[in-house]
């Protein structure tokens, strides 16, 4: 008989804290509680995101940049200036930390909006402006990277474990309402200051572990949509099909998650009859497959 458990890991770790008054409190518990996970990160990608941290920006989109040189810092601030009124710009603040090594360019811009609609722009709003914004710069700009770009809130990640991130970015210092943090162990790409998580896009802010078996299909069908996935890990086409189908479409996120990650065949022919529309779409879906397996079998 054995006298020892062994434990079976997982990789990744992953910790949110919300107040639900929305009360403020400090980056420093966040840090503490994703700090006794790290076995289940190996120091390749730690991030943190963060929601109530700007409310004296709280009406403009902050943009967390990523840059490796001054010239890929150059070229999208004047991108930017094409849309945007840059209200204020500034790097963000970080301290050394002696795990943390050769950071890049970490600098954050507040932004007004100011283009108006182009003619022959039929449906053209302020965050379809954003999304462009950001696929521009990830696809186009070389060295530049958004890691985030909502309002009142941002992400801040990089190379390292989660504690050692937080304290690199001086988490405590700042007071936020949510906070999510992620601990990384990537298993199939890179580890890298952009391949961190949190993967952020307008107000969203998306952590996972484990791996996204179709990655490849997601990022062939949001290029359709004129999202584009340049960060190569998983979690960048979760975050872009989540604004598609819920800003975009109007999907709830009830529908949007069972879109993403639908139920088995055996768990759908258990729902009771007298749940929700959803319910009864998935029972029409499942009813009108078997009625197409009992054609093609009848032939």
């Amino acid at each position: 008989m054995r006298d020892f458990y062994e434990k079976e890991m997982s990789g990744c770790s992953v910790v949110g804290i919300m107040s639900e008054e929305g009360s403020r409190f400090s980056g420093e518990l966040i840090m503490k509680s994703i700090s006794v996970m790290r076995e289940r990160a190996n120091g390749l990608g730690g991030g943190f995101a963060a929601y109530g941290i700007y409310p004296e920006f709280c009406h403009l989109h902050t943009f967390h940049l990523i840059f490796e040189d001054n010239r890929a810092k150059q070229l999208t601030e004047e991108y930017l200036k094409k849309s945007y009124l840059i209200e204020k710009d500034e790097p963000i603040p970080t301290r050394a930390q002696g795990s943390i090594k050769y950071p890049p360019g970490l600098w954050r811009y507040f932004l007004k909006f100011k283009r108006k609609r182009e003619e022959g722009e039929i449906a053209f709003t302020e965050e379809d402006e954003v999304v462009r914004t950001v696929m521009e710069v990830n696809t186009n700009i070389e060295g530049a990277f958004v890691a985030s770009s909502g309002k009142n809130m941002g992400i801040f990640k990089g190379m390292g474990y989660p504690e050692d991130i937080g304290r690199f970015y001086r988490l405590e210092e700042y007071e936020g309402y949510i906070w999510v943090a992620h601990g990384r162990f990537p298993t199939n790409s890179i580890g890298w200051w952009g391949g961190a998580h949190p993967f952020g896009l307008l107000d969203w802010a998306v952590v996972h572990n484990g791996e996204i078996s179709s990655y490849g299909i997601n990022k062939r069908y949001l290029s359709n949509f004129d999202y584009h996935c340049e960060l190569f890990t998983d979690t960048e086409a979760i975050t872009y099909l989540f604004d598609l189908l819920v800003r975009k479409h109007k999907l709830s996120l009830e529908m949007a998650s069972l879109a993403l990650a639908a139920p088995l065949w055996d768990t759908i022919e258990r729902f009771p009859e007298n749940l929700t529309e959803i319910t009864k779409l998935f029972k029409a879906y499942l009813n009108r497959n078997q009625e197409i397996l009992i054609s093609i079998n009848g032939l």
